[in-house]
Order: structure tokens, then sequence, then C-alpha cells
């Protein structure tokens, strides 16, 4: 392996515990204490987007959560069954968010701008998941 090859995999080992720990984090902030990744269900875009799977401590509750360039968020795993539907599932459920803040009249301007936020992440987070080369690894 080259030295380039070695330092482009360091990073990219660098970049994937940095967003382990974030979402981690996150899911902490959330309440949610996680007991192991699963990593083969997780998928990473460097440097965009991770999707993880967790499971949680003491239960066999699962949660997917996203971190990266988007807005970290989480939901039950029971809503997607793969890397892929859960993205599709951030993405709607950011578009409704914002629907639902854009169509409340005491929205106020920061409100009616993270609104907005959420319409551009939900946008790339859904051309993402219709780009089939992104996903030809998946285990579905």
């Amino acid at each position: 392996m080259s030295d380039q090859q070695e330092q482009a995999n360091q990073e990219q080992a660098a970049w994937v515990r940095e967003h382990f720990q974030k979402a981690n984090g996150y899911l902490v902030e959330k309440g949610l204490i996680t007991d192991k990744v699963l990593t083969k269900e997780c998928r990473y875009l460097i440097p965009h987007i991770a999707l993880w799977k967790f499971t949680l401590s003491g239960s066999t509750d699962k949660v997917w959560a996203i971190t990266g360039v988007c807005p970290s968020d989480y939901v039950d795993a029971k809503v997607a069954d793969n890397a892929r539907d859960a993205l599709r599932h951030f993405s709607l459920r950011w578009q409704l968010r914002a629907d639902n803040i854009l169509n409340d009249e005491k929205a106020d301007e920061t409100q009616q701008k993270f609104a907005q936020l959420l319409i551009n992440h939900a946008e790339a987070c859904y051309d993402i998941v219709e780009n089939d080369e992104l996903w030809v690894d998946q285990h579905i």
C-alpha cells in the first residue's frame, strides 16, 4: 500500500470515528444509551453522511442515527430495513417537519430559515437515496 493510500485510509478511519462519537453523543443527549453499533448495517458516505444502526442498552430496541453535513437525527430502527431506507425516511421526515414549520403562521424568521435548511438537506439526502451506484454493495 502506498503512503498516499495509507494516509487516505487513516483520514477515512478518523472521519468514521469522529462521526461515531458525534452520533453516540447525540443519542446520549436525547436520553438514549447505546449498547453496540451494528457495523455491517451502517453506511458511510464520506465526507457527507454516516448512517448508524445501534442497539440500545438494556433493551432489544434499535435505532438508526444520522450524522454528517446534515442535522444529527435518529429514528426507531423499525422504520427502515437498511441504511438506504433509513436515509429515505430521514429525508421525508425533514421535509414534513419543514412543511409544518412553513405552514405555521406563528413561525418566526429563524424557524423559517431552519425549515429551509431542512428542505435543503431532505432534497440532498433524497438525491443520495436515488443514486443506485452508492448502494450497489448494500445487503438487502
